[in-house]
């Protein structure tokens, strides 16, 4: 019997660690088909689960109506690298939410009520290559600084959002990126959109059907013109249009003029003053000599 028993327990530890794998470590209503899993599709949830495993990797969230999501929710997860959010009710995402997503490679987050990306937002996901942004009907902003960080991304999917313009400086700060979706936005044709049309121009071959499906309103009558139908030449009206950055040069330039004549003529008055003085004194000098 005794061989026989010593077969059996190394057999029974395994199917008893299978089972509170399963049993314990799985949120309620979702699957988790492996033990770096966890699939809470279609759910019907409000919030993030519970329980879900520390060793967690891919996290499958799609198609519930989650408003938020903690700021603190990615401290213990630092293996994830999948995290799927589409189709939820995101309005925003909370300021460090990602501080700890170094690991992560896949974000979706298309299909909600963003409306705003915050600058600093991805400055951690150092590892990111694939960010979705696209369907998110109210999003018409992201910070200057928003994609600080994401010196990995390949493909940004910002389409069908509600943006009228986007600071290409945003772009300038992905190194990486290969692929970018700029379809189905309400573009406005005015002298703010002159250097993201530039930029479209010239990197065609990141956008996956070039510039032909991407459209812009003309600010007078909001006639839809397709971008293939305009040039640089379109925008040559734009050149002498200042920006708020160009002002704030001319006010500091005008500013530091001013104050350099200033200093100029202080010191000039300065020198003049003390040549009369030494040219009187010396005049006096003579006199008293003569005397």
């Amino acid at each position: 019997m005794l061989p026989c028993i010593n077969w059996l327990q190394p057999l029974l530890a395994l199917i008893s660690s299978s089972l509170l794998t399963r049993g314990h470590n799985c949120p309620f209503r979702c699957l988790c088909p492996d033990h770096h899993t966890v699939d809470c599709t279609s759910q019907g949830l409000t919030r993030v689960p519970d329980s879900i495993p520390l060793n967690v990797r891919r996290l499958l969230l799609s198609n519930n109506w989650i408003p938020w999501i903690p700021a603190d929710f990615l401290v213990l997860y630092t293996d994830l690298v999948y995290l799927d959010l589409r189709n939820n009710s995101l309005s925003q995402l909370e300021p460090g939410t990602l501080s700890t997503a170094s690991r992560l490679v896949f974000l979706d987050l298309g299909c909600n009520n963003l409306t705003e990306i915050t600058s600093g937002t991805f400055e951690e996901s150092r590892s990111l290559i694939k960010l979705r942004l696209g369907n998110n009907p109210y999003l018409n902003m992201v910070g200057r600084n928003a994609f600080m960080g994401l010196t990995s991304l390949r493909e940004l999917e910002l389409q069908q959002n509600a943006f009228t313009v986007l600071d290409v400086g945003v772009l300038e700060l992905l190194p990486s990126l290969r692929v970018l979706r700029l379809e189905g936005n309400p573009w406005l044709c005015n002298c703010q959109f002159a250097k993201l049309f530039v930029w479209m121009k010239e990197n065609q071959h990141k956008l996956p059907s070039g510039i032909e499906g991407i459209e812009c309103s003309l600010p007078m009558d909001g006639r839809r013109i397709p971008l293939n139908l305009l040039s640089e030449d379109s925008f040559k009206d734009c050149s002498g249009v200042l920006t708020l950055t160009d002002y704030l040069i001319v006010i500091f330039s005008g500013i530091s003029a001013s104050v350099a004549a200033i200093v100029a003529s202080f010191v000039l008055a300065s020198t003049v003053h003390c040549f009369q003085r030494l040219r009187k004194g010396t005049k006096t000098d003579e006199e008293d000599g003569n005397d």
